[in-house]
């Protein structure tokens, strides 16, 4: 991250918070798309509590809707609906989109954030849907009454800005509870702990499975050792060694030798 108005660099290491004003840049602007979030987020959780229009949250919600009755906008629009009963819990973990947001949005910018958010749920929400099918048909145990609890709304987004900041930042210093200070590399675990204490209570598999799906995606999509990086490698290693055997056959041809680093030998020789 860096200072308010200062590019970033996501290549680079994390810095320490005192730089930058600390955690979720306390003090600083927050984002309009961030804000516009944290407001769709709160606004839909709002409606569910009102009969006029607790259909609009029901319907964009993740369901078995999705493949009994191709509901298919539900794969991408639930992490928008904010989830849970009336309590002031939802504006904690509001502040908490809020704080990691604000990093992660800064380091990313505006594109690289709602893509990742994107790719994130989508993939979470497709692995998480196949799961509560094969849960359905019997094979994996019995079903719970009421799948993907787990990762609606805000649940999903804050388990996707968490492993974002795990990544990206992974030598930054937090405090869990405000008193525990951990590596933010930690959260990734972290997470998927709390993600399967919570599926203990309510056996939840496809919430879990999308927690976890979720988690795996942000942090392969920001990785160094991404797939995407490792295929590149392999492809430039397999393009150097066939460059090398084209010249040892110009060479041989033409009769010169190509130098190594550890031959010193004199002769004809290219470069």
């Amino acid at each position: 991250m860096g200072r308010r108005g200062k590019s970033v660099d996501p290549r680079q290491p994390y810095r320490r918070h005192a730089e930058f004003g600390g955690f979720g840049w306390p003090g600083s602007r927050p984002t309009p798309d961030l804000v516009f979030l944290l407001a769709i987020l709160f606004g839909t959780y709002a409606l569910q509590f009102f009969e006029a229009t607790a259909v609009v949250p029901a319907l964009l919600r993740l369901t078995p809707a999705v493949w009994r009755l191709g509901y298919l906008w539900q794969l991408v629009t639930y992490p928008l609906v904010g989830f849970g009963s009336p309590s002031l819990w939802i504006l904690l973990e509001l502040l908490v989109v809020f704080w990691f947001g604000q990093d992660v949005r800064a380091r990313l910018g505006r594109r690289r954030f709602w893509t990742l958010l994107l790719a994130a749920t989508a993939g979470a929400a497709g692995i998480a849907a196949l799961v509560q099918l094969v849960v359905s048909s019997g094979l994996g145990g019995s079903p719970t009454a009421f799948p993907f609890q787990l990762m609606q709304g805000q649940r999903m987004v804050l388990a996707v800005l968490i492993a974002a900041f795990a990544t990206l930042a992974g030598d930054a210093t937090i405090l869990l509870f405000f008193v525990l200070p951990i590596r933010a590399r930690w959260c990734l675990w972290l997470g998927i702990l709390l993600a399967f204490v919570a599926y203990l209570g309510t056996k939840d598999l496809a919430g879990f499975a999308g927690i976890c799906g979720a988690t795996g995606i942000t942090a392969l999509a920001l990785s160094r050792r991404s797939p995407q990086r490792g295929l590149r490698v392999r492809w430039l290693e397999w393009r150097g060694r066939r460059l090398g055997r084209k010249i040892d056959r110009l060479a041989k041809r033409r009769g010169l030798r190509v130098i190594r680093r550890d031959d010193d030998r004199g002769g004809p020789t290219i470069n």
